[in-house]
């Protein structure tokens, strides 16, 4: 079966290394529309390891042995220590997309990880134990036969995501207005249905992807200047940046440069 090939990831900011497998899957065409990848992480450890990631503003199913979940859009850095063996098997959805199947705003399991059977009840208790015995290529036959029955298409999520999409890669949006101008909303009405559909608001959206380009920018060139980069990724000023990067990252811009290049 043909499928694309997933987007390069974005966001890692100490990545697992061996002996941690990682995989992501594009979906079925069929699926195409509402989930952007699978994807599963497998280890085996003598150490523990705490790989960390800046969040997407997506939903996510996750399976990991017995536990069974649906994780809403994180507004704070993910960080996990992995110990021992063991693998979890993820659904990441693209923006907006996920409104329609949960049935209610979005923004109602931001910051939240709820069961899978409070959203999908006893159907999605039996997929999660299919999953859970499934080898990665069996586990995504299982979700993609789940979802494509279940998949709908709402105009207004299409619009959202569509224009969160656009946001991760149109590096002259630096506003919130700039977003309500491309989508022919006003910037309550923007706000609101962000919040709806997505599960944040744009100013959200627009802050986190330019720290997502600020990691990859310091990861390719951790010697870059500060205050030019803080002005290509439209901040007022390189304090701004700073602050911003150091409350979700940890760091300052500045160490987390000087980290990478020592690694």
């Amino acid at each position: 079966m043909t499928r694309a090939a997933p987007k390069p990831a974005r966001g890692v900011l100490h990545a697992a290394q061996a002996p941690v497998q990682h995989t992501r899957t594009a979906p079925i065409a069929a699926l195409a529309e509402v989930i952007e990848h699978f994807w599963s992480v497998t280890w085996d450890l003598r150490e523990p390891i705490n790989p960390q990631t800046l969040p997407h503003p997506s939903v996510h199913v996750l399976i990991e042995g017995k536990r069974h979940e649906v994780a809403g859009v994180s507004t704070r850095r993910f960080s996990r220590v992995l110990s021992g063996r063991g693998r979890v098997f993820g659904i990441k959805f693209r923006p907006a997309m996920f409104r329609a199947l949960l049935g209610r705003s979005v923004a109602s399991i931001s910051n939240r990880v709820v069961p899978i059977s409070d959203v999908f009840g006893r159907p999605g208790n039996a997929l999660a134990k299919n999953i859970e015995r499934a080898t990665v290529p069996e586990a995504i036959e299982w979700a993609e036969a789940f979802f494509v029955t279940r998949a709908q298409i709402d105009s207004d999520a299409i619009v959202l995501r569509d224009l969160v999409e656009r946001a991760a890669v149109e590096r002259s949006w630096v506003k919130a207005e700039q977003l309500a101008d491309a989508s022919g909303l006003t910037l309550r009405t923007l706000q609101r249905r962000c919040r709806e559909y997505v599960g944040v608001g744009p100013k959200w959206v627009l802050q986190r992807y330019r720290l997502h380009e600020a990691n990859e920018r310091l990861k390719a060139n951790p010697s870059i200047e500060l205050a030019g980069l803080a002005l290509e990724l439209g901040y007022v000023d390189q304090a701004h940046f700073v602050r911003d990067f150091r409350t979700v990252v940890g760091v300052t811009p500045g160490a987390y440069a000087r980290r990478v290049a020592a690694s």
